[in-house]
């Protein structure tokens, strides 16, 4: 008997914080106009997407006091962008970039059980770190933490919002009246959560939402990402573009779901990836070639090798070999604050890579750049493309897609009409919403209070009012 297709799972990334982006072309429209946003959206929508999601940038990206040049300059909040989705779209999930380094678990667990409520269960929080002092600075806080205290921080934060969404226990009241010990109105949104980072104690006051709580992403390709999406998270946005490295990385947090109880299905991995299409395979690889050098300008080509080299290379010429020294090694003196150079763990030997690279392929520096930060994952024409996304799925190397056009905001259209009616017609992809909830879409099971609570406090001193902590008065004892 032949293995049942696995559906493929698609998103919509709006295009913006990240490198992907090309302003110069006569295409390019607003980053920040709400119609770009909703253009997105409703495009995503038309093609019977999972979501919408947009990515966060706290700060604006600069070098040596310059703001990069592919950079957004005044990007809308998160959740306002969100809550206005949710009044043009009715069945779109609405995924956000929420940082839990410079939050507090209280207002973003509020803010993500209102879009819930006003989406009618379409949230979803995509839950990352900060580990920049450059970004900080933006702060009362200010600095930085160390990569593991960043990841323990984002686990405890994640766990005091999954306490204050679980703490609306009113789901209980049938079972807990044959005891005569039950929860009264007086009793919804109690909660009380001790661990390092926090001390709360009080009332939510949000009831409980569609969905439970709102669908739970991270992003992350680091040990302590992969470990923390296992334990934690319904999806994994990564950056894994090809078969091989896909599979690997799909086998390897798939693997760790069994420890923390949880079934291979209760995770989707869905890597972030770009694409062209074209007529033909030869008109895309020719357009991809176009767009790349559009999106490396020579600065841009500088900026990127300064952070390798570590060095102040502003009168290198990017149409010029390589430099002849090798990255300076140690503190980051060219990007202070953004330590940027952490992206490499050995300059040297990426360095050496580099040079070998660009010596056989006879390279100029921005051709090495465009070269080895290429961004289109799939290249050429929509049966091409089509073909090999499923090839993805089908084989065990992502369960879906975050789709990141390089235009705003018709960049979305193309795929939507060319190469979704071709996985439609495969029999991989939906051609009609059956549910109206993210999780629905996802095919993730419903949210089970017990278990959140139950999950939670097996990893920390967390407490959540049940039956037995309750009094006849309804009041939580101390």
């Amino acid at each position: 008997m032949s293995k049942p297709l696995k559906q493929i799972h698609l998103a919509a990334h709006f295009p913006g914080v990240n490198n992907t982006t090309v302003w110069s072309d006569p295409a390019a429209g607003s980053q920040i106009e709400f119609s770009s946003f909703a253009h997105v959206a409703r495009t995503a929508e038309r093609a019977k997407f999972d979501f919408i999601f947009l990515a966060e940038g706290l700060r604006l990206r600069e070098q040596g006091g310059e703001i990069y040049d592919l950079d957004v300059v005044g990007r809308p909040d998160t959740f306002t962008v969100l809550a206005a989705l949710a009044a043009v779209t009715d069945r779109l999930g609405l995924a956000g970039t929420i940082n839990s380094t410079f939050n507090e678990p209280y207002e973003v667990a509020r803010q993500f059980a209102s879009l819930d409520h006003l989406s009618g269960g379409r949230a979803a929080w995509n839950v990352v770190t900060s580990w920049d002092a450059f970004t900080g600075e933006n702060f009362r806080r200010g600095g930085f933490l160390a990569q593991e205290d960043r990841y323990e921080r984002a686990r405890q934060f994640l766990d005091a919002a999954r306490v204050l969404f679980a703490s609306w226990r009113g789901d209980e009241i049938a079972a807990d009246k044959e005891s005569g010990v039950f929860l009264t109105d007086a009793d919804a949104g109690r909660f009380a959560h001790r661990v390092a980072q926090f001390d709360i104690r009080g009332r939510f006051n949000v009831p409980r939402s569609p969905q439970g709580r709102p669908v739970i992403f991270q992003a992350g390709d680091s040990e302590e990402g992969r470990e923390f999406a296992a334990s934690s998270a319904d999806a994994i946005f990564t950056r894994h573009g090809t078969l091989e490295a896909g599979r690997a990385f799909y086998a390897d947090v798939k693997g760790r779901l069994a420890k923390y109880g949880r079934a291979a299905d209760e995770l989707k991995i869905l890597p972030g990836v770009t694409y062209v299409l074209g007529g033909t395979d030869a008109e895309a690889q020719e357009k991809a070639r176009a767009i790349r050098r559009m999106q490396v300008s020579g600065q841009t080509a500088v900026k990127f090798l300064e952070q390798l080299w570590n060095r102040d290379l502003s009168d290198h010429d990017p149409d010029g070999p390589l430099p002849a020294v090798d990255p300076l090694v140690g503190e980051n003196l060219v990007a202070k604050g953004r330590a940027s150079v952490r992206m490499f763990r050995d300059p040297l030997a990426t360095a050496a890579e580099w040079r070998a690279l660009a010596e056989a392929k006879k390279l100029t520096t921005r051709e090495l750049i465009i070269e080895v930060t290429g961004r289109q994952t799939f290249i050429g024409s929509p049966e091409t493309v089509a073909h090999a996304l499923n090839e993805f799925v089908q084989t065990d190397a992502s369960d879906g897609f975050i789709l990141v056009p390089h235009l705003t905001p018709s960049g979305l259209d193309d795929f939507a009409d060319t190469v979704v009616p071709l996985l439609q017609e495969r029999g991989v992809f939906r051609t009609e919403y059956e549910g109206s909830t993210l999780r629905e879409h996802l095919g993730l099971s419903p949210v089970d209070p017990a278990r959140e609570t139950a999950a939670v406090t097996a990893s920390s001193t967390a407490t959540v009012p049940t039956a037995d902590t309750v009094t006849r008065t309804g009041r939580a004892r101390a």
